[in-house]
């Protein structure tokens, strides 16, 4: 008789040492959603809420081992990727990727920090967006759409006409995050290659400084239900709700002296 197994999620990117964003973030979004979370670091960074003070990339072998060591015996459901570091990093991702036949593949494409630290150099970031194709969903947030097309982004309009540039360049799915831009609302764009109307998730935006880690957060909870067999739509949907209910029960709290991370748990 076939014995009951978790559904799995595989998180590659790096070590926050504060907790509230990378690899330690992921593992508590998964825990908090029900997925069993396996990991493959990239890089290990020194970090607080104030921002980033130190990275060092894990060497490249035993990124390529680490992988290998999860789809030999924990074959994930869902992938999520986050700081990938450079473009031989990403090469290992994308020979990874075809190698194990790896599906739900949600991509964070963290550039750099938000105080600043570059945390994937300009030709990692170009061989990000060749391997676009092998992506079920791609979530930059305005900076990064904005790095990664050449376009400005002041408003919507923009956000959108950088979404359209990246499913031009193969992208199966966009869901672009308008979190930076400001408002009293905060709105994401879902585009889908496989459907010409865009998806807008609008949600009322909230006062915190703590609001750390988001984008590795989303990310993880979308990937987390993929990996329970939801679909996309619906997938993006529960991300956002889980990322806004965590900002809502993070608002009055005490997180360290700069940008604080979300209570993930509760």
């Amino acid at each position: 008789m076939e014995k009951p197994e978790l559904c799995r999620l595989l998180v590659i990117g790096g070590s926050d040492s504060s907790g509230g964003a990378g690899i330690q973030a992921d593992i508590k979004t998964g825990s908090a959603l029900g997925v069993d979370v396996s990991t493959a670091i990239t890089a290990i960074t020194a970090q607080n809420n104030l921002g980033v003070q130190s990275v060092e990339p894990v060497p490249v072998e035993m990124l390529r081992a680490q992988i290998a060591s999860v789809c030999s015996d924990l074959r994930p459901h869902a992938v999520k990727l986050g700081m990938l570091y450079d473009a031989v990093r990403v090469e290992v991702l994308s020979e990874a990727i075809r190698k194990y036949e790896l599906r739900n593949v949600v991509c964070d494409p963290v550039l750099v920090s938000t105080s600043g630290t570059i945390l994937l150099e300009p030709k990692g970031g170009e061989l990000l967006l060749s391997m676009l194709p092998l992506f079920t969903l791609f979530t930059p947030n305005a900076i990064e759409a904005a790095a990664l097309t050449g376009i400005p982004v002041n408003d919507s309009a923009d956000l959108l006409a950088t979404g359209r540039v990246l499913l031009d360049r193969g992208a199966n799915a966009v869901l672009l995050k308008g979190g930076h831009l400001g408002g009293g609302d905060s709105t994401d764009v879902l585009l889908q290659a496989s459907s010409p109307e865009p998806i807008f998730l609008r949600s009322s935006r909230i006062d915190t400084r703590n609001d750390h880690g988001t984008g590795c957060v989303l990310a993880s909870a979308i990937a987390s239900a993929l990996a329970q067999g939801t679909e996309l739509v619906d997938a993006v949907t529960s991300g956002c709700a889980f990322v806004h209910s965590a900002l809502q029960r993070s608002a009055h709290l005490w997180r360290g002296a700069g940008r604080g991370s979300m209570n993930l748990l509760s």
